[in-house]
């Protein structure tokens, strides 16, 4: 199935799926740009899952998962396009690089649910963006564990970000079926 991109602006070729892979890559960096610190976990609060499972969503598999790929090698390039303006390779070796490197897993997921039409009911797109976090709060997790004590790792990297990502799948899941009966089409 297309996705709501594919629907809003079918793909011209190479050209256009770069410019979509560049501009969701940005989109991600905006969205990471929502950063609250929590002062008992080395791990913030961030808007950039949001940007990541929506990316996913919005371009399909490959495309959504391309986008992360780019906006990791842009933030470790030195672009502050990490959480907050971080910016550069050591924070993909440091306590939040398992959740980074959860991102194009995580769009790529939720991305393959959307082109299986996963998008196009609340419901199901609520949980489309939930199977998207898992992948990410995995990788997050392991990466964590090298910096935190093992009796200490979920209340420092899960317990504190699913009331978020609760409510970040609960926007995604009203705005993605909106954005497909705006267009008129739902199947």
């Amino acid at each position: 199935m297309p996705t709501l991109a594919d629907t809003l602006y079918p793909s011209t070729g190479l050209m256009h799926d770069s410019v979509s892979v560049v501009v969701a890559s940005l989109f991600i960096a905006v969205c990471a740009q929502i950063n609250i610190p929590l002062p008992f976990t080395p791990v913030p609060l961030s808007g950039g899952t949001l940007g990541v499972l929506y990316t996913g969503a919005l371009l399909g598999s490959r495309r959504g998962a391309v986008a992360a790929v780019l906006y990791l090698l842009e933030g470790s390039i030195g672009l502050p396009f990490f959480s907050g303006g971080a910016a550069g390779f050591v924070h993909l070796l440091g306590p939040t690089g398992g959740y980074l490197a959860g991102f194009p897993v995580g769009a790529f997921a939720t991305g393959l649910l959307a082109e299986r039409g996963w998008d196009r009911t609340p419901g199901r797109a609520f949980l489309a963006m939930l199977a998207g976090s898992l992948p990410i709060f995995a990788l997050g997790l392991l990466g964590l564990s090298r910096f935190v004590p093992a009796e200490t790792l979920l209340a420092q990297g899960l317990w504190p970000f699913v009331p978020g990502d609760l409510l970040k799948s609960a926007a995604s899941a009203g705005l993605l079926p909106l954005g497909w009966k705006l267009l008129g089409k739902r199947d």
